[in-house]
């Protein structure tokens, strides 16, 4: 392993530690990794997949392959972490390393340093069953939802909920992640919910069915923010949605800047009456029918997808989790200016934006103008090009792939029908 320094100011001095990103294989760990490097820490990096385009930046000064949740990562920063001089921040950016490093955080306590709340309320709020029991004690705004255990549930949930509906996993445990990238399954009635039901059924061991909160996709409100040790919001940047893929339950593939004070407030609430530390953000949706805001989801201990908005805007989010972590004086660039930013994820954004407009909801024009003024960029870096490139070069190969697929599926079915209509005119002995 190269030798890694602490971040020096330009007299030399010893000013921070380097900062361990894992999950560099996402969105959110190339950026974070960016981020942190352009400010001046050494960063390394973890992967999952080391053919990942994320594996491809050069933010790093050292990019590692393991497993991102359980055992093998924890091995993995333990064999890491003997090797480094000084004790490090870890940056987790995926929700298994979070909840990993919450659940180990003592076993690692004498090489690193993590910037997160007590492990029963990381728990409760990544757990979508607690956090749903947790919203309806506390009486917070939030979906009517059934919990799912078995079929019988299932049917039962059938007759009561409102629809449409998702249907989600209490936690997107490695076999969901194994079977599907979707967060969820929307679903339009009853009969559908329990087909759904039954095809998924064996990818989580307890499911959610949630009431569909009505409205456009410019309709999702976010607030990310970092809370220190006494559960105060040293740094805050809200934003919304404007267009993600795929379409209704899939991530953010564009979004930008804006104010709404309600959002903002539910956050400092939230995670303020909890007692949460760390990186922290919730999503709410302006229900159509009531015009009411209401929670979609939290997600805590990381950085999220279009976090680095707010860098773009001039506000350190990430920056200051970890100056807060290794004990060092926190940036000033902490208040939101409302400057207008966005964020874009421009291959996802493209196709979002052609399938609207074949729909007949966006023009051109349209989209070009939402593409213009200050904005952070999911993949594409001028100074860091591989990763934007790899991630072209994969899609085309699979977008390759699916195609050729297709045709010869399509061309097995036509030689069948041949032989079908061939078979078809032979006499009969």
């Amino acid at each position: 392993m190269t030798s890694h320094r602490p971040v020096l100011d330009p007299g030399g001095d010893v000013v921070g530690p380097p900062a361990v990103v894992i999950g560099l294989d996402s969105i959110t760990g190339l950026q974070t990794a960016r981020i942190l490097a352009d400010r001046g820490v050494p960063v390394i990096g973890i992967v999952g997949d080391r053919h990942h385009w994320g594996a491809r930046t050069n933010a790093c000064a050292e990019v590692l392959v393991s497993p991102l949740f359980g055992s093998g990562l924890v091995r993995c920063l333990q064999e890491l972490g003997s090797r480094l001089d000084d004790v490090s921040v870890l940056i987790p950016c995926t929700d298994g390393s979070v909840a990993t490093l919450s659940r180990h955080r003592d076993e690692l306590a004498d090489h690193f340093v993590l910037p997160l709340a007590a492990d029963p309320v990381v728990e409760m709020l990544m757990d979508k069953v607690e956090f749903a029991r947790y919203a309806a004690a506390a009486g917070l705004p939030f979906p009517q939802t059934e919990m799912l255990s078995s079929r019988a549930d299932a049917e039962r949930a059938a007759q009561r909920l409102n629809y449409p509906c998702v249907l989600k996993p209490a936690l997107k445990s490695s076999t969901w992640l194994a079977q599907t990238s979707a967060k969820g399954f929307a679903v339009t009635d009853a009969r559908e919910l329990l087909s759904v039901y039954d095809r998924v059924a064996g990818w989580s061991p307890l499911l959610i069915a949630q009431e569909w909160v009505m409205g456009g996709e410019q309709e999702l409100y976010s607030c990310n923010a970092y809370f220190d040790e006494q559960a105060q919001p040293l740094v805050t940047f809200v934003a919304r949605k404007v267009r993600q893929w795929p379409p209704d339950i899939g991530t953010s593939a564009s979004g930008e800047e804006c104010r709404n004070d309600e959002v903002l407030q539910a956050t400092i609430r939230l995670f303020g009456d909890v007692g949460f530390r760390g990186l922290a953000y919730l999503e709410m949706k302006r229900d159509e029918r009531s015009g009411r805001l209401i929670i979609i989801e939290p997600n805590v201990g990381r950085p999220t997808g279009r976090s680095a908005i707010a860098e773009a805007g001039g506000v350190e989010l990430v920056y200051t989790a970890y100056c807060d972590a290794a004990g060092l004086a926190l940036p000033s660039a902490r208040e939101q200016r409302y400057v207008g930013t966005k964020w874009l994820d421009l291959r996802r954004d493209a196709q979002a934006a052609a399938l609207a407009y074949r729909r007949g909801d966006l023009s051109i024009s349209e989209w070009v103008q939402s593409l213009r003024g200050r904005k952070a960029h999911a993949i594409w870096s001028r100074h860091d090009p591989m990763p934007f490139a790899a991630d072209l070069l994969q899609a085309g190969w699979k977008g390759g792939r699916i195609l050729s697929a297709g045709l010869s599926t399509s061309a097995r079915a036509g030689r069948a029908a041949s032989r079908t209509a061939n078979l078809a005119r032979e006499p009969v002995p």
